[in-house]
């Protein structure tokens, strides 16, 4: 037998006995698949996979779920990037819903593989779950195992592509997964509004609980002026895109607004509808709760990125101390202990424009109020309260998008009158809708004319109201005329018998 055709044979042997190895290695795997206890399961895979590496120029990148105590973000990036890809390897895949989201989570199940394309170059993921028993009760354990022995998993991502593409890996691929994940939860993100737990301000995980906000206000449903509603959008707009501007000039990534004007004019609504535009959490802050600064740093420190914090009625939430103020020096009393608990002007300025203010990115700071004039001015400057906005009653703008909303059209011949009344009769937004809503037939110009009577009324009530603030102000003044000359003429008085 001549060398070409000895070494012909011996490649066949080699050929089929590889071939032989990896049908048997698939038949293994097979059968472990059906029939082997999860455990088995993945100590098989676990060596069929270093096996198959030993042989080939793959580098294999491990990505635990936990990078010592804390997540690690790869991980998470990953699972949520993974979640919906099926390709032709892909047999199994895990399907559920929380009870109150909206959104199907599809997710990989355990070691299952995934081949993914990155700017042409293949890369293969598998999902590694090991079973790891443990005795220590502190673990999690679910009553449904048969197993009496607890139960601890770990878990990990393994990602598997050719040596000669680590720095793409690196450098591209990895950054562009973080990216496409923090895009996806973005959008399937269910919006919440949270509430904090003020009796047990200790643990900082559960300090808030949430339930979904279901809020249906947009910007095209509020009854705003349009050139305020065009500012506020483009501002947002702009807020979002400045990342690296904030980091740049050294400010925290953060934006406040004072929504001022009298109830009932839909700073609620106001507050919705930001919320579903950004696509932003609502944390709801009632600072009465509140019995020290240091309360009011952990609430901060537990707050999402991405939210908006909202502080209600700014002006009769909290009283506090004028700076400027001089103290008297004197006992305190057990109520004026109490008093100094609670948070101060400088803790809560502090909390929106000082160092503590930069521990998170791109959150807005809404406060409210029906009375801005009481309002401290070291609050209302700009870094603070950045966009002051308005809420005033109802403009004949925003009584078209409220006949819209409610009845469905956009002109009828009673418009002309009901703009007309709206300029002067000072009605908000809630009023007016209240009126639309009030025929159960629908009837356009039914619901139109009862708008007009209420106008009427009130625009006389209004007169009213004014003319009478007017008497007693009148009153007011001429009591203070008679005070001032009464004690004008004890003082003349006084002054003669002085003399005398």
């Amino acid at each position: 037998m001549s060398s070409t055709e000895s070494s012909l044979a011996t490649a066949k042997t080699v050929v089929t006995t590889l071939g032989s190895i990896a049908a048997t290695a698939m038949v293994v795997r097979t059968f472990a698949r059906d029939y082997a206890p999860e455990e088995l399961q993945d100590y098989l895979s676990l060596g069929l996979r270093n096996l198959f590496n030993r042989f080939s120029n793959q580098l294999t990148m491990v990505i635990d779920e936990f990078d010592g105590l804390v997540n690690n973000e790869i991980y998470e990036a990953a699972e949520t990037y993974l979640g919906p890809k099926i390709t032709p390897n892909t047999r199994r895949l895990k399907i559920s819903k929380p009870e109150k989201e909206k959104n199907i989570n599809i997710t990989m199940e355990r070691n299952e593989e995934v081949t993914d394309v990155y700017e042409g170059t293949k890369f293969k993921w598998v999902w590694v779950c090991k079973q790891m028993e443990t005795r220590n009760p502190r673990h999690f354990y679910n009553p449904r195992d048969l197993n009496s022995t607890l139960r601890h998993e770990i878990r990990s991502f393994e990602l598997m592509f050719h040596r000669k593409h680590k720095d793409i890996v690196v450098n591209f691929y990895l950054p562009y997964i973080m990216e496409e994940a923090k895009k996806k939860q973005q959008e399937q993100r269910t919006l919440k509004i949270f509430t904090a737990d003020y009796e047990d301000m200790y643990d900082l995980s559960n300090i808030w609980t949430s339930v979904n906000l279901d809020h249906p206000s947009t910007f095209e449903t509020l009854a705003m002026d349009l050139k305020q509603k065009e500012m506020v959008l483009k501002d947002l707009e702009r807020f979002v895109k400045r990342k690296e501007y904030y980091r740049k000039v050294g400010k925290a990534w953060k934006r406040g607004y004072l929504l001022y004007g009298p109830p009932g004019t839909g700073k609620s609504s106001f507050i919705a509808a930001m919320a579903n535009f950004l696509n932003f959490d609502v944390y709801d802050l009632e600072l009465t709760e509140l019995k020290r600064n240091s309360d009011l740093r952990k609430l901060l420190l537990a707050t999402a990125n991405r939210s908006i914090l909202v502080v209600e009625d700014i002006d009769c939430t909290i009283e506090f101390q004028d700076r400027a103020a001089k103290k008297k020096k004197k006992k305190k009393s057990e109520s004026e202990d109490e008093e100094e608990s609670k948070v101060t002007l400088s803790g809560f300025l502090n909390f929106i424009d000082g160092l503590w203010s930069s521990c998170g990115d791109e959150r807005i700071i809404i406060f409210t109020t029906n009375h801005k004039e009481k309002l401290d001015p070291a609050l209302l400057r700009p870094g603070r309260m950045d966009v002051h906005i308005h809420m005033s009653y109802c403009s004949p703008s925003g009584f078209k998008v409220l006949a819209d909303n409610y009845l469905g059209i956009k002109d009828h011949e009673l418009f002309g009158e009901i703009e007309e009344l709206i300029q002067t009769a000072e009605v908000t937004p809630a009023e007016v809708a209240e009126q639309l809503l009030k025929d159960d037939d629908y009837e356009h110009d039914a619901a139109l004319s009862g708008l007009i009577n209420f106008l009427h009324v009130k625009e006389k009530e209004n007169e009213e109201a004014k003319a009478k603030k007017a008497e007693q102000e009148s009153i007011k003044e001429e009591s203070e005329q008679e005070d001032e000359s009464d004690k004008e003429e004890k003082e003349e008085k006084q002054t003669r018998i002085i003399k005398v």
